[in-house]
């Protein structure tokens, strides 16, 4: 069986279908990725088949400079998104057996899934994504509360909605008049389809009330990974009591926040890895208490740290939580909001200050709720209770639904 999985996004995006990737190849078929250019080296780096889709993410985002978008620059890249994607995905697509769709900005590939008359599954990363009364749709420029009346998020639901069809409806709608389909009147669920899949953990992020939706919940795709970190880090954790990990992947960085970083671990009397990530994160002096670091194995890093600082991307939530440590959320925009709300639900961490409004006292506040010891062991608890076979069990229901077809 041919499949073709594709996600638009940064790495905690193409991480999770390159472990579905690599599941379905140990079962005996041929997946095949669409990713951003920026990754395409690494997912061949595994002996997977990559065709690269639309710009260098890491080139367009990293920094700590935001972006400034007017509406109609808004509008402008929404429909350049869509229709980019429509030749690349077709091309990918001819002679695949399944398509898959991982994570939201995916507006080709339902309907190049129709016009080739090829089955699709869409798979979110998180349950907030899905449309529920009991959660308020993620947005990337707003913060909404997790407490709101199921009225309000009906309401709410209801913008996104209409949102993404005025960004979104009218080039999906040119392109598939191209190829003869009927238009659609919701983008959003025409994307998500009536029986989405969640590839969350349904300990960390249980699946809500979803009206209208069959959701299929396989557990969060874990890619392992077993490679070495780096000698010097290795050092490092040997050398003193177990340090904070600091690390914001692919999430832009305000100039002073890793001033802010060390500072806090010091304060608690912790030492410090801050991860560089896109945002370039770097240290404040030579101090021998911190050390600065690249891409390194989460699964082999996390269980040896005391606890997690991160931006509550799906991924890295997940990674700390089966490593069974302690987190502090500092989120960014969309999801994230929601992952630091189950984090603090959870009793296993504690959400800090967003990202703008990030300072020395209120990280050094959270970072000491999470560093309790009542805190790690939840955290502890919460990991026992994990799926950790998450993109083998997704392997398994793609081949077992559509693998008789062929």
């Amino acid at each position: 069986m041919r499949v073709l999985i594709s996600s638009i996004g940064s790495r905690g995006d193409v991480q999770p279908i390159l472990a579905l990737a690599l599941e379905l190849r140990s079962l005996g078929h041929e997946p095949r990725l669409c990713v951003a250019p920026n990754f395409k080296e690494w997912v061949e780096s595994f002996g997977v088949a990559c065709v690269p889709i639309g710009p260098d993410l890491k080139k367009l985002t990293a920094g700590s400079k935001p972006f400034k978008v007017s509406p109609a620059q808004r509008r402008q890249f929404a429909a350049l998104a869509v229709h980019s994607q429509f030749p690349v995905l077709t091309d990918a697509a001819r002679g695949c057996d399944v398509l898959v769709a991982g994570g939201v900005l995916q507006f080709a590939m339902r309907s190049i899934a129709e016009s080739l008359q090829i089955p699709y599954v869409f798979a979110a990363y998180c349950p907030a994504v899905l449309p529920s009364p009991n959660h308020p749709p993620p947005k990337m420029d707003k913060r909404y509360s997790q407490s709101l009346p199921a009225v309000v998020n009906r309401l709410l639901w209801r913008r996104d909605d209409r949102n993404w069809n005025e960004l979104f409806g009218a080039a999906l709608n040119e392109e598939r008049t191209k190829t003869g389909l009927p238009a659609v009147a919701g983008v959003r669920d025409h994307i998500f389809t009536d029986r989405p899949w969640l590839a969350a953990d349904a300990a960390l992020a249980p699946l809500t009330s979803t009206p209208s939706l069959q959701v299929v919940q396989t557990g969060a795709w874990f890619l392992r990974d077993d490679s070495a970190l780096p000698h010097e880090l290795q050092n490092f954790l040997a050398q003193g009591e177990a340090p904070l990990y600091f690390g914001f992947g692919s999430m832009r960085a305000e100039e002073q926040t890793g001033r802010v970083l060390i500072e806090a671990a010091r304060a608690v009397k912790r030492r410090a890895i801050v991860s560089q990530g896109w945002g370039n994160l770097t240290l404040i002096d030579e101090g021998t208490d911190c050390i600065s670091i690249g891409d390194v194995s989460h699964e082999k890093l996390f269980t040896r740290v005391a606890a997690v600082v991160h931006h509550g991307g799906a991924g890295t939530t997940a990674a700390a939580a089966r490593a069974g440590r302690a987190q502090v959320i500092v989120p960014h925009h969309y999801d994230q909001f929601y992952w630091a709300h189950r984090v603090r639900k959870l009793g296993v961490g504690a959400s800090g200050p967003a990202r703008k409004r990030l300072s020395l006292a209120a990280l050094v506040s959270a970072l000491r709720e999470s560093l309790r010891p009542e805190t790690t062991e939840r955290a502890q608890a919460l990991a026992r209770r994990m799926e950790h076979n998450g993109a083998r069990i997704a392997a398994q229901r793609l081949v077992s639904e559509f693998g008789a077809r062929h």
